[in-house]
């Protein structure tokens, strides 16, 4: 019996990848290992976070770097971070912004859900662009840089961009906008690793703070993040985040590496950002994770498409079934796409996906396109040969059954 069935719960095999409402991606041993023994000692939490900063500078390329308590964590630090910057007074304000610059510019096409994000700061959102436009037939309108220019006022605090491939407009425009009017430019790259090389690319292109998600490809801790960029910033981010404690200025004992203390007038009184804090065990679990990413020791994306390919080995023979492991874009955790005949197998992939879900042990896989014929299992959590062999057997009987 494992920990969760001693409480009461079922455990289940996620094939829908690195879903958080699925527990995310699995980690690996070591990762495993270390945030057990990260949870028999004490620390400052400044001078972790500090050594942490160092490790993910190293990694990003980036200026500094700050462990967080996921990606939407991350994206509402970075933008207490460009509302406040080093100014105690505003840091103490905090969410409310009625006497500062609290403007951030975004893409009316890329609001979503993690707005929230930014507005729990105490940010406006100010749309960029024209919502549900088209020109040309079908072809959707993109916002420009220049309608992004035109948004610009003293009121504007920062610019906010959720990347995805084919981004528009093209970051490298709003980039140019960025260090041209001197507004932080703050991406969203949560979903972005791997490939590995994402780590670097967003602060290579000029951004000056990107959130990386710690619990999807880094296989870090499910409630982890990471926030790089200026170092000036992620220090207004640690201040807003770490238990400052009651203390007096001069008394007060902070690592320099992290906070530069000499260009602050007091010290902020639990920010904005204090309900957002990670654990040690997290902080551990995270960089012991990008750490193993850094030097190609976590499980590799042809090792999970190796992992994945005796599963369509065992369905193409089923008249009516195709069965191709493939990749959503280069680099991209591979998946397996199960393609039906719906006639000739005999039952439709909403009754499969169904009875998967319903079997012992309850396999989810990815449906959203299951109403077309179509199913997909992930390789992200097909690290472990039982749960593979588990999810072929199952998927062969649910198919000819």
């Amino acid at each position: 019996m494992n920990v969760y069935e001693s409480l009461g719960v079922e455990t289940l095999i996620n094939c829908q990848g690195e879903v958080t409402r699925l527990g995310g991606a699995l980690m690996e041993q070591e990762t495993i290992d270390a945030m057990a023994e990260a949870a028999r000692y004490s620390v400052r939490m400044d001078e972790l976070q500090a050594v942490a900063s160092k490790i993910i500078a190293r990694v990003t390329g980036a200026e500094a770097g700050y462990v967080t308590s996921g990606a939407s964590a991350a994206l509402t630090l970075a933008t207490a971070a460009c509302l406040a910057g080093l100014d105690v007074d505003r840091m103490n304000r905090l969410p409310d912004t009625s006497y500062m610059p609290n403007e951030v510019l975004i893409d009316q096409r890329q609001r979503q859900g993690y707005d929230h994000a930014i507005r729990l700061a105490g940010a406006k959102l100010i749309n960029v662009g024209m919502p549900n436009f088209r020109i040309l037939g079908d072809e959707a309108y993109t916002s420009k840089w220049w309608e992004f220019e035109s948004a610009i006022t003293e009121r504007t605090a920062a610019i906010a961009y959720f990347y995805v491939p084919d981004s528009n407009p093209p970051m490298e425009e709003i980039v140019k906008l960025s260090r041209k009017y001197k507004i932080p430019l703050i991406v969203d790259a949560a979903e972005q690793v791997p490939p590995a090389e994402n780590l670097r690319k967003f602060i290579d292109m000029g951004a000056t703070l990107v959130a990386y998600s710690g619990g999807k490809g880094i296989r870090g801790p499910q409630n982890s993040g990471i926030l790089c960029g200026k170092r000036e910033l992620i220090a207004s981010v640690a201040l807003q985040n770490l238990d400052m404690g009651l203390t007096n200025f001069e008394a007060w004992e902070i690592s320099p590496d992290l906070i530069p203390k000499e260009k602050l007038r007091g010290i902020p009184q639990q920010g904005v950002g204090r309900g957002m804090k990670a654990s040690k065990e997290s902080i551990v679990g995270l960089l012991v994770a990008l750490q193993r990413m850094e030097n190609k020791k976590s499980v590799s994306m042809q090792q999970l498409g190796r992992n994945i390919e005796p599963i369509g080995e065992l369905v193409r023979g089923i008249p009516g079934v195709e069965a191709e492991v493939r990749e959503l874009f280069p680099g991209s955790h591979p998946m397996l796409m199960v393609k039906l005949d719906e006639s000739r197998v005999g039952r439709s992939a909403v009754e499969i996906v169904r009875r998967l879900k319903e079997g012992e042990p309850r396999i989810f896989v990815t449906d959203m396109l299951a109403p077309f014929g179509m199913i997909f299992i992930s390789a992200v959590n097909m690290i472990y040969e039982d749960q593979v062999k588990t999810v072929g057997q199952k998927l062969l009987a649910a198919l000819k059954s």
